[in-house]
């Protein structure tokens, strides 16, 4: 039998569950994926928001979770007794209680509030996602109500404004809801929202970082690396503090959400949090200089119908300097938006160029698989997707099923590519290494390429 206590710390008020395998539950909340804001920009005038207030009260508990009694701790007392205040989350009798609604603090709560949540818009007649679990579709002849869950959160847009406004009214009749009116706010995201477009970015948050790591007043830089200087183990360079180094690649990792001109400099950079050196510290804070310089860079979602799924990837062969394997890039384009985007460095050592861009195509198809089963939940179907590919090598393995002695060592499942490839799920295409938009995710790039990049695909606070 467990026992509850109640908490009440700063701000934040809640339920921790003392006993069993219970000591405390926090909400991780996945990163916004962009295919949704993207395809949403094809369908509906303007994308609105609602909180659910208390989300874990709302959730039925079908596990048994026994209750003996309320410790209380308020401003550093301690106090046991049964408040009137949750009595009606609560069965009790003389040998304790069982929970009948989830309480903040169980592992419960976000399956319970999902389960209810689902079952009602179930039983009025929306649709849920065969892929993706938290997206719900209600469709009529002629229109169509896109809603999306994060947890306590859900955005939601239509083809018709009257479908959105039976929504909200739906949800006030079984839920304590908030309406925040137009998305302008999600998880750390700034959305935008004109007449054109949908402008995504996350300026707040660059000010924030500035200020936490005391780069306020550094010097701009153009770029967020050096083009030719690399990054080395440094022996016997001078240790630095690894814990703020840690935590200034942890802020920059959530800042490139938004921000895939950064991608390539913070994934080189976190390579180096075990033995960190000066001269990481630098090209870290050249990272910070760069965003001071560009801080209000997002992501541009312009309204248009075209809905296309367009990929390209493209590998460094042996860039890592460390163990010498090769580094992965890639990124996908619903409709010309950046909605995806990859830079990882290769498992595998790589013997030559052709090998590093075959794997990296391989992971570029994995990605493109994925998007393709997202979108089937919007009754959209892609086949053959095309993969620029600038190595014409890598293009001739993809279309050879015949094993030569040169790729007989490639491991089995980079060899997916070929299968996507005869079943038409994707073509891989050439593309002159000039119009290779994935290169910008393999090495470092200069202003010019820097450049290219913003007047392509990114916009500087564009209201």
């Amino acid at each position: 039998m467990a026992s509850l206590t109640f908490v009440k710390d700063h701000n934040k008020v809640g339920y921790i569950s003392k006993g069993g395998d219970s000591e405390g539950f926090e909400d991780i909340v996945d990163f916004l994926a962009s295919s949704h804001i993207a395809y949403a920009a094809t369908i509906t005038p303007t994308i609105y928001i609602q909180h659910m207030q208390d989300f874990w009260m709302n959730g039925v508990v079908q596990e048994e979770d026994g209750v003996k009694h309320i410790q209380t701790t308020i401003c550093g007392l301690s106090l046991t007794l049964t408040p009137a205040k949750i009595r009606h989350h609560l069965q009790l009798n003389d040998e304790g209680g069982k929970l009948r609604k989830a309480l903040y603090g169980l592992h419960q709560p976000p399956r319970a509030w999902y389960d209810t949540l689902s079952s009602y818009l179930l039983e009025n007649k929306f649709e849920r996602g065969v892929i993706d679990k938290t997206l719900f579709i209600k469709r009529t002849k002629n229109d169509m109500l896109l809603v999306q869950i994060y947890v306590d959160d859900i955005i939601f847009g239509s083809t018709k404004e009257d479908m959105c406004k039976e929504f909200e009214e739906l949800m006030h009749k079984k839920f304590k809801m908030s309406s925040m009116g137009e998305l302008t706010f999600f998880l750390g995201l700034q959305v935008k929202q004109k007449r054109d477009g949908i402008f995504i970015n996350q300026s707040k948050y660059v000010a924030t970082m500035l200020q936490k790591f005391g780069m306020n007043d550094a010097k701009p830089a153009s770029t967020p690396m050096e083009t030719h200087k690399h990054l080395t183990a440094d022996v016997e360079g001078e240790e630095v503090d690894v814990h703020q180094y840690r935590s200034m690649i942890g802020s920059l990792m959530y800042l490139t959400a938004s921000r895939p001109d950064i991608m390539f400099a913070v994934c080189v950079c976190a390579r180096f949090q075990v033995r960190t050196k000066e001269s990481h510290l630098h090209a870290v804070k050249r990272i910070f200089k760069y965003l001071k310089g560009q801080p209000k860079l997002g992501l541009w979602y312009p309204y248009d119908n075209s809905f296309d799924l367009v990929a390209y990837t493209d590998s460094d062969y042996g860039g890592a300097n460390l163990d010498r394997k090769s580094t992965s890039g890639g990124c996908q384009f619903l409709g010309g938006r950046l909605v995806s985007w990859q830079c990882k460095k290769q498992t595998t050592v790589s013997q030559s160029t052709n090998e590093a861009e075959y794997i990296a195509a391989s992971q570029c198809c994995s990605q493109v698989l994925w998007i393709q089963n997202q979108m089937q939940d919007y009754g959209l179907s892609f086949l053959q997707t095309p993969i620029y590919i600038d190595n014409n090598s890598a293009i001739s393995i993809v279309n050879n099923p015949v094993k030569h002695s040169k790729t007989k060592h490639i491991e089995i499942k980079y060899h997916l590519i070929r299968d996507c490839n005869e079943k038409k799920l994707i073509q891989v295409q050439k593309v002159h290494t000039d119009d290779q938009y994935a290169d910008l995710f393999t090495k470092a790039f200069d202003v010019g390429s820097s450049l290219m990049w913003q007047k392509e695909f990114q916009k500087a606070h564009k209201q």
